[in-house]
């Protein structure tokens, strides 16, 4: 595989540069398309790649912001507050049960001006509530949803008990016109451009693990967006993105690891962009994995089923020491909660005696208390001697800061008795076996979590498991906990925001005491962007919010380009690259990954989930 770009400048083309371990990458390029000085483009760099263009399969964080571009949904987060706003939803009643929810959809049209009604949102739930395969993405968004039925513009969904979050379905709505013609959605790509969308923009080319564009959709119900063209363009590691952004291949990329984002100090055109994130960072432990059907599968070490094994581990790990030197002192530690401490109602920390703190004798002993005695070696057996306690720790491959928290983690087993072994795998691989077969013990993982919390606690219910075939799912961990799953629904129903948060934060403590998931640290949401290509950009929220991975589409529905003149409009470079982009799809791998970052979804440096 080759890695990285290597900067050459193709005469006649936007300068798109290649940095590859031997030099320019072989193959022809094709013929250049004639380059509109006007157009206004703008790129945005990632290193994980598309998992599917199918919005009810896609659980990955780059896939989910490319679809939160092109589809509509009823309600979005408001820009300055993150409460939920109109979308195509522009006004909505509740009965007095709470039982009966009426969204008035708003007269629109699809970018194909076909136009839009009540019955593409009736289509789109329905299919999730009555198709396994479509439940991947979005399954317990629905879950609780008794029927819905479309009559004109009226959307009305009828729910089996009142649901909080109602206002905070993530689920993108898709036209019926076009998707009622797939056969099987759980095989389907959504590969025939240009797509039908309802958003800002239009997802017109997509090259596997390479790149997605999409223009500016005429039809948009808020207007056109100020650019013409949006270009993300897949790398295979962090430092060829930082490469392509210091060259100007690219103009925008989120998501950066520390060292990656120190790495853009000194570039008088770059700017740093370092806020509080959205995302918690975790191991997910293999405690005994499940299919729906409660049947066991994968190939999980049978120690970690024992919770005080997984308590153990928990102590043996000096999370503020992960946040100084993995992190580079960008993340907070986590003490507790899944949900990161910018969602103030819903953060929960653990004091007390509840905590657990970095102690490693404490560790040693609950072990030893439990019965795991250390042989001749040092390494610890399992009471009944059948197995010493060995294990995998799943990382991404080409993800430096991944191998690093493994050296820390091994070290740390060690003073156990324990030996932890790192397994690289690609994202494809990974998201599979740590989220459908569960052949894996530890795991890295992570998610980012939308304003309403209820996605990503969703996420460790029991019916997120796949199904005995390998379908559905969408499991973060392969929980299945009664107590889990009671909270879970008195939440569900709780319509005092206040009680309703005091159900969340009990969520997360058990989450936090029996351990399926161990929290390590909030990563700091570090980006950076070119300041001679970008002549703005709004995040969102508006006041010290996020950019690239934001809860919406504000970010690139208001960006503006730089005109060479230094005047907003077009790119410096400007005009579409479609034939650069074309011969760097012929000519390199940008990333090594087939197609599905657990899932939403979401999973590491390389392979986040939603």
């Amino acid at each position: 595989m080759r890695r990285g770009l290597v900067g050459q400048a193709l005469a006649g083309l936007a300068a798109f540069g290649m940095l590859a371990a031997g030099g320019v990458v072989g193959g022809a390029l094709p013929a250049a398309q004639a380059a509109d000085p006007a157009t206004k483009v703008i790129r945005v760099g990632t290193t994980q790649a598309v998992d599917s263009m199918n919005p009810f399969l896609a659980v990955r964080l780059v896939t989910g912001s490319i679809h939160r571009w092109m589809y509509g949904f009823l309600t979005v987060p408001d820009s300055k507050t993150l409460q939920p706003s109109a979308d195509l939803a522009e006004s909505w009643t509740t009965s007095p049960d709470g039982l009966t929810w009426t969204f008035k959809i708003r007269a629109a049209k699809w970018s194909d001006g076909q136009p839009i009604t009540a019955a593409d949102a009736a289509w789109t739930f329905t299919k999730i509530m009555t198709d396994d395969g479509a439940k991947t993405g979005n399954g317990p968004a629905v879950e609780n949803f008794a029927s819905v039925t479309a009559n004109g513009q009226d959307l009305t969904i009828k729910l089996k008990t009142p649901q909080a979050s109602m206002l905070d379905n993530p689920v993108p709505i898709l036209p019926k016109h076009v998707w009622e013609k797939v056969g099987d959605i759980a095989k389907y790509e959504a590969d025939a451009y240009p797509a039908v969308t309802s958003g800002p923009y239009v997802a017109v080319e997509h090259k596997k693990d390479q790149y997605v564009k999409l223009q500016a959709n005429p039809n948009y119900w808020r207007g056109r967006p100020k650019i013409d063209e949006l270009q993300v363009i897949f790398y295979d590691n962090p430092a060829a993105a930082i490469v392509g952004l210091k060259k100007g291949d690219i103009d925008l990329i989120g998501r950066l690891s520390p060292p990656d984002f120190e790495a853009l100090k000194g570039d008088e055109n770059i700017v740093q962009w370092n806020t509080q994130g959205r995302r918690a960072t975790y191991l997910q432990i293999n405690h005994g994995a499940t299919t729906s059907d409660d049947k066991p599968i994968g190939d999980g070490h049978p120690a970690l089923k024992d919770q005080r094994v997984r308590q153990a581990l928990h102590y043996a790990i000096d999370k503020q020491k992960l946040v100084d030197e993995v992190q580079n002192g960008l993340a907070v530690p986590a003490d507790g909660s899944i949900v990161p401490p910018m969602y103030k109602d819903f953060f929960w920390q653990a004091d007390g005696d509840q905590k657990v703190s970095y102690d490693v004798a404490r560790a040693n002993k609950i072990l030893d208390d439990a019965g795991y005695k250390k042989g001749a070696d040092g390494i610890r057996i399992m009471p009944d001697g059948s197995r010493k306690l060995q294990f995998r720790f799943s990382i991404h491959t080409d993800t430096p800061i991944e191998d690093k928290l493994a050296e820390y983690l091994t070290g740390w087993l060690k003073e156990l008795g324990i030996t932890l072994t790192t397994k690289r795998l690609d994202s494809s691989k990974f998201t599979e076996e740590t989220g459908t077969t569960a052949l894996f013990d530890i795991a890295i993982s992570g998610w980012s979590v939308n304003p309403d919390p209820e996605e990503v606690l969703a996420t460790h219910l029991c019916s997120r498991r796949p199904t005995a075939s390998g379908e559905g799912g969408g499991t973060e961990s392969f929980y299945c906990d009664p107590q889990y799953e009671q909270l879970y629904l008195q939440q569900l129903k709780e319509l005092d925001r206040s009680k309703r948060a005091d159900l969340i934060k009990q969520m997360e403590q058990r989450l936090y005491t029996d351990a399926p998931v161990i929290a390590l640290y909030y990563p700091n949401d570090l980006e950076g962007y070119r300041k001679d290509r970008i002549a703005s950009i709004t995040p969102i929220p508006e006041e010290k919010g996020l950019l690239y991975g934001g809860s919406g589409y504000w970010p690139f529905y208001t960006i503006e380009a730089v005109s060479a003149d230094g005047a907003d409009g077009s790119a410096e470079d400007g005009g579409s690259n479609t034939g650069v982009i074309v011969g760097v799809a012929a000519g390199v791998v940008v990333l090594a990954a087939a197609g599905f970052f657990v899932a939403r979804r979401r999973k590491g440096v390389a392979d986040e989930r939603e």
